[in-house]
């Protein structure tokens, strides 16, 4: 499964480059190792990392763009399952105490 970047940040995809700086902050201080001992916060630091560096870049986040649309249209449920799936662990992340 491919890592679905505006998800990481948190973010709508027609989101903007002040939006997508100040939720990278945010989820970065969040999940940064040092502050959160979270056995997956490693891993969840470095994908907001990879996604601010992918959404943050007009070249790179438009071949994302790009590439997502054309998923969707090749493998539309598969598309539809990465969504679910991405919605129901944020969710889930953001309603467990």
């Amino acid at each position: 499964m491919t890592a679905d970047h505006y998800a990481a940040l948190g973010l709508a995809a027609n989101a903007s480059l002040a939006d997508i700086k100040k939720a990278f902050r945010q989820k970065a201080s969040f999940y940064h190792p040092d502050r959160n001992d979270a056995p997956d916060a490693a891993q969840r630091f470095q994908a907001v990392q990879k996604a601010y560096e992918v959404l943050s870049d007009d070249t790179a986040r438009q071949a994302y763009d790009d590439n997502r649309r054309r998923n969707l249209l090749d493998d539309p449920l598969h598309t539809a399952q990465e969504i679910w799936q991405a919605y129901s662990t944020r969710i889930l992340t953001t309603t467990t105490p």
